[in-house]
């Protein structure tokens, strides 16, 4: 379960992160000007709803442990570095939220039902959520990377269980 939910939202990140890259390049006049923030939205709270479904499944689970050859410092910063992800994760769809009922209406989820805007709607609101999300998708972009990069240079080169864990072939399978 937690690899299947790791690697959904993993794909997940990654297709947000090109859809808003695409939305902000956008203007009013695109054909799909409509179709594809929309689309951002909805898979941002699937996204959401995921990430819940994984901490919830974390408090039940336990999680692997560390390599025991991984050196104390690379095991506090990946602990570190995981929260710092689940926190971009957790913040990214509140902002974007934020910013999406900044106007006082709410956000249709993939045209089958509306979550109403929880706040009447304020100016100044969607410049603040606006930046908060913009700042949270490429700095969650970037720890995404460098947690990318950690697991491949323990497989590459520390030659340890790390990443075929995540994938469910450990050695000597």
């Amino acid at each position: 379960m937690a690899r299947l939910l790791h690697w959904s939202i993993a794909l997940l990140l990654v297709v947000l992160f090109a859809l808003g890259w695409w939305t902000t390049e956008m203007d009013y006049y695109d054909p799909l000007y409509r179709v594809v923030p929309n689309l951002h939205r909805s898979l941002g709270i699937l996204a959401l709803l995921l990430i819940l479904v994984r901490l919830g499944w974390a408090l039940y689970d336990t999680r692997p442990a560390a390599v025991a050859s991984m050196p104390r410092w690379q095991a506090l910063a990946a602990r570190f570095t995981h929260w710092l992800l689940y926190a971009a994760m957790l913040g990214l769809p509140v902002s974007g939220y934020l910013l999406s009922t900044a106007d006082g209406r709410g956000v249709e989820v993939f045209g089958l039902f509306e979550i109403p805007a929880l706040l009447p709607a304020a100016s100044g609101r969607e410049e603040i959520a606006g930046t908060i999300h913009y700042l949270l998708g490429f700095g969650g972009a970037w720890l995404v990377l460098l947690h990318a990069a950690a697991a491949l240079k323990h497989h590459f080169i520390d030659r340890d269980d790390t990443l075929l864990k995540m994938i469910g072939k450990p050695k000597g399978d």
